[in-house]
């Protein structure tokens, strides 16, 4: 689930990458896999839409309703359920199964767009993320180099997500689409979030070490 993909870049500050909080640990896992899991075996089975579109989005609000009466933070669970429910809607409108996945593409689009015009402008969108979590980190050089690569390997994550997904969508492939949705989701963007802080994690350090050593 994409939308949810922006809350766990926090640790890109921290000393040690916890795999599991970047996935959102078991709870995370399941509200992001489930509901298009769901969807998927439903409509694979039965082949009819609005059976997996109803359990794909009663399976999203439980999730909500479930941490509403935890009192816990219903970041994830509401940006699962809005995209959810807004490929839902979509796929209601136009009766065709794979367009419960078209929000997701138009999401990796703007993310892919809004990350290769961030290295154009000379303003990597790590970079940015970096300095808004630790004001005046990263101004040398090579740290401005390292947040370049950082980002051109966001772009590549969402490039490679939409070179995979856009040619199932055209052919109306519902279950190789919603399998590759879901081993492209949440696991991949972990795995590149990982990647990204090995890529940081020296920044990060001279930052820490500068700052400890400012009297």
């Amino acid at each position: 689930m994409e939308p949810q993909e922006p809350r766990v870049v926090a640790q890109l500050d921290s000393d040690q990458f916890d795999m599991w909080r970047a996935l959102g640990g078991v709870r995370g896992l399941l509200e992001s896999v489930t509901p298009g899991l769901v969807f998927v075996v439903l409509f694979v089975v039965t082949r009819d839409l609005a059976p997996a579109l109803i359990a794909s989005v009663a399976v999203a609000v439980v999730a909500m309703v479930a941490r509403l009466l935890a009192r816990t933070p219903l970041t994830q669970a509401a940006s699962g359920l809005g995209g959810i429910l807004i490929g839902a809607l979509w796929a209601w409108r136009t009766g065709e199964a794979q367009d419960f996945y078209v929000w997701g593409l138009y999401v990796n689009a703007a993310f892919a767009a809004g990350a290769l015009v961030s290295i154009l402008a000379g303003r990597p969108l790590v970079g940015l993320l970096v300095r808004g979590l630790l004001p005046g980190a990263g101004e040398t050089a090579g740290a401005r180099r390292v947040f370049r690569t950082a980002t051109w390997l966001w772009v590549g994550a969402f490039a490679a997500r939409l070179a995979v997904q856009v040619p199932l969508y055209l052919n109306s492939e519902v279950g190789w689409l919603g399998t590759a949705r879901l081993l492209m989701g949440l696991p991949l963007w972990a795995l590149v979030l990982w990647i990204t802080w090995l890529l940081v994690r020296p920044v990060v350090h001279a930052h820490h070490h500068t700052t400890e050593a400012t009297p």
